[in-house]
């Protein structure tokens, strides 16, 4: 059995033992993986924010932080990564709980180095099959649903209202959000709402922080037959294939400063000029920016062209996270479980009501994005035709006492709002700073400490 040539995987191996560590580094690296080793889980969790890894096989005894407060905090860099831990075999029982903390595999001591690969593959598959699923749900609601924007709360229906408005006209839009809290998806809703995609109109999307410096010119503006070593024919930028449509930029804060000089000139003078050429090409596509980041703090830092700033600035619009608009989640877990069933061929009726509970107190520090690979991954591994706890990952789970130990979800929504309040305002017994952590008004916390009926609203 060996590694897939075509697409090698990524692995990342941490072990405290070098003759371990390099022995299973080696072997992997034969096997055509890219490997990349290391001795401690500080280490491990460093090479994480740098490099996208496909598989981590950690060690759950190591000095310092130890395997499984590895694999919590790797999941929480990296929720796409599958985590292979290895334990000996007194200590089994520790395996069996990383599992149901989120680890997708484990090893005992001593290693088998045939059976490491077998695992390795198998979880490869796995990839694979999120891969494809998730491939095949774009191609197969490109067109039915790519534009439709899940969610009834007052705060999603201030952004449907603005996008509803902005879209039949020629305006730049920014639209700011925590990564995961659907700002394609956004893009997508206010080309369809603009009737631009009639003709030659077309939705075109770039990340320019998947982008290399040295190659994100050439995919925005295209060039001319000769411009560099390769250039054998002319090749038109995304702005002249998307016509009148909307081109997407998505992460504009990543990118680089020479490219924003020319990409303010495609805002005022509606042309581009492709490398290597000497005439300018008119476009007139309309220009849809998104950031994770705070453009106004990266133009003080000069790390963002004001000017630039202040054509995309036209209108704005901000996504809140979900965490900020829990009562939309029963809705989006629905429309995620159709959509993902129809793909897998699965017959899942829903959540069951302690998994919603649960679903409804998580954190969500990754947002829509995050919720939609928990409900992934459950319908993977779950057997029924209800997704029950325990087919999510431990900490998908409220912390402390549960607020939603009732069934009516109004009231559920309601006692952890009331939890919240009360968390930051012990953190910050002055109001107008508890205001400001809450992102709220202070008279809309002084609302909200009567409608829960908090006790004396104080000073």
């Amino acid at each position: 059995m060996s590694a897939r040539k075509s697409q090698p995987a990524s692995i990342l191996v941490v072990d405290d033992e070098p003759l371990i560590r390099d022995s299973l580094g080696e072997y992997l690296q034969q096997e055509g993986f890219g490997v990349i080793v290391c001795g401690s889980g500080e280490e491990a969790l460093e090479l994480a924010k740098e490099h996208r890894f496909d598989i981590a096989i950690c060690d759950v005894n190591l000095p310092g932080i130890d395997g499984i407060d590895v694999l919590q905090r790797l999941l929480e860099i990296s929720p796409e990564t599958f985590v292979m831990l290895i334990t000996a075999y007194a200590h089994v029982e520790n395996a069996v709980e990383a599992l149901r903390r989120g680890a997708q595999d484990f090893l005992t001591k001593p290693i088998i180095l045939e059976e490491v690969l077998r695992k390795i593959n198998r979880l490869l598959t796995m990839r694979d099959l999120m891969q494809e699923n998730q491939w095949l749900r774009r191609e197969l609601h490109r067109e039915e649903d790519s534009d439709a924007i899940v969610g009834k709360s007052a705060a999603m229906e201030r952004v449907y209202d603005l996008a509803r408005r902005v879209a039949p006209t020629r305006s730049t839009v920014l639209i700011l959000g925590e990564s995961g809290t659907g700002k394609e998806v956004l893009a997508r809703y206010i080309h369809k709402q603009s009737k631009f995609e009639s003709g030659n109109g077309r939705f075109l999307a770039l990340n320019c922080a998947a982008i290399p410096n040295e190659l994100i010119e050439n995919q925005l503006f295209g060039h001319r037959k000769g411009s560099f070593t390769g250039a054998d024919r002319d090749q038109d930028g995304i702005f002249v294939h998307a016509g009148t449509g909307s081109v997407f930029l998505d992460e504009i804060g990543e990118m680089p400063l020479a490219t924003q000089a020319k990409l303010l000139r495609v805002i005022e003078q509606k042309e581009v000029l492709p490398v290597g050429a000497n005439e300018p090409v008119p476009v007139e596509a309309r220009i849809i920016a998104a950031t994770n980041k705070d453009l106004a703090r990266e133009v003080e830092q000069h790390h963002f062209r004001e000017d630039l700033y202040y054509r995309l600035n036209v209108v704005t619009l901000k996504l809140p996270p979900l965490r900020e608009r829990r009562e939309d989640i029963p809705q989006l877990v629905s429309f995620l479980l159709s959509r993902h069933a129809k793909t897998m061929g699965k017959r899942i009726a829903g959540v069951n009501h302690e998994a919603m509970q649960m679903l409804l107190g998580n954190r969500w520090k990754g947002n829509v994005r995050e919720l939609d690979n928990v409900l992934q991954r459950a319908m993977i591994f779950g057997e029924g035709t209800l997704i029950t706890p325990a087919d999510l990952p431990p900490d998908v789970a409220p912390p402390g006492d549960d607020p939603f130990a009732v069934d009516d979800l109004s009231k559920a929504l309601e006692r952890f709002e009331r939890l919240h309040i009360e968390r930051i305002l012990r953190q910050n017994p002055d109001k107008r700073d508890a205001a400001r952590k809450l992102n709220i008004g202070l008279s809309s916390l002084y609302r909200k400490i009567e409608q829960l009926q908090m006790g004396e609203r104080g000073a």
